[in-house]
């Protein structure tokens, strides 16, 4: 068996496939291939290895509903949120969603963590071990599984709990020095206020603008509330809408003239329990802007939908070269 561990701000899934269980990239909308999973709210209190010692409990705890051990594992993918800093080759976490250390106080994070291992204690107790960005293994999979087949030029942007991005450009996907390419949430689109604090310690990122922690910060509601609003055909709430699409679109735009895209594959649960409303005022938005760079761009729902963090984790581990790889993930 194989595990598939996708972390974020939010919660930490841990789900396992048999050997030969993976969808095939033939098939129009892949099947579930996972024998169990089980998630929990992402811990963010006492020491910086919680992280890892809460994965390795839930590895544990999945193995033993299937009546496997941890040592039974041929391989596991690792489909984190970042950003990452890379220590002896292996990866550490410097997520400002996770690290209450690194805009501090204001944010409302109980710990001092500023990063945090992850790679390092996966590998002393795991085989075959591969961690990479979760919007880049995002991509992976909706370019394996998703709405992104056929495409060589295109990214995958999830709007959630933060906003990250996966990039692939001439049939390559764009890793970085420190795996870190992609992380568009953290630039700026627009002057931000005071309010616009984003967890990394930047005001004003694109992050600290949209992301479903800035919705009650900003206009007063959750982001499930004010769309929802919006939805029902609310004229503040839609006001708030086109505000949020307008600096979420120029992110957008930007990736599109910076990299000269074809497809963009959207995700993350802020955009998907809301595609119908947001995805017409992103395309929109794109469009607004000089027609030779944006002229044909499409914008998709996430072909994996809800499950794609599952199917990232896997598509790190789903060839065999894959799995039998062991090398941490190091600069080129």
């Amino acid at each position: 068996m194989k595990a598939c561990v996708d972390i974020g701000g939010t919660k930490v899934a841990v789900a396992l496939v048999r050997d030969g269980a993976e969808p095939s990239a033939d098939t129009n909308v892949p099947p579930p291939p996972f024998a169990i999973r089980m998630a929990e709210p992402t811990v963010k209190t006492g020491a910086p290895l919680a992280l890892a010692t809460q994965i390795l409990g839930l590895i544990d705890r999945t193995c033993a509903e299937v009546g496997v051990q941890r040592d039974d594992l041929r391989a596991t993918g690792v489909s984190s949120c970042g950003p990452f800093v890379l220590r002896d080759g292996c990866v550490e976490v410097a997520n400002p969603n996770i690290c209450g250390g690194l805009a501090g106080a204001p944010r409302g994070i109980a710990n001092a963590w500023t990063q945090i291992p992850l790679e390092r204690p996966l590998r002393d107790a795991l085989r075959h071990v591969r961690v990479a960005n979760d919007a880049v293994a995002a991509l992976q999979a909706e370019m394996r599984w998703g709405a992104l087949r056929g495409a060589t030029d295109c990214a995958y942007v999830t709007w959630s709990t933060g906003v990250g991005v996966g990039l692939c450009v001439d049939g390559r996907v764009l890793r970085g020095k420190n795996g870190n390419a992609g992380h568009a949430g953290h630039s700026f689109v627009v002057d931000g206020g005071a309010d616009a604090l984003c967890g990394c310690g930047n005001r004003g990122d694109v992050e600290s603008l949209v992301a479903g922690s800035a919705f009650q910060r900003r206009f007063g509601m959750s982001a499930r509330e004010l769309l929802q609003a919006a939805t029902d055909g609310d004229a503040r709430a839609l006001a708030a809408t086109d505000v949020l699409c307008a600096e979420m679109g120029r992110l957008l735009y930007n990736l599109t003239a910076t990299l000269d895209l074809q497809r963009i594959s959207l995700g993350g649960a802020v955009f998907l329990h809301h595609h119908d409303l947001l995805l017409p005022r992103l395309q929109r938005e794109v469009q607004r802007y000089f027609p030779a760079l944006t002229e044909g761009v499409q914008l998709r729902v996430a072909g994996l939908g809800a499950q794609v963090g599952d199917y990232a984790a896997l598509a790190l581990v789903a060839d065999e070269a894959d799995a039998a790889g062991s090398a941490p993930l190091t600069p080129a």
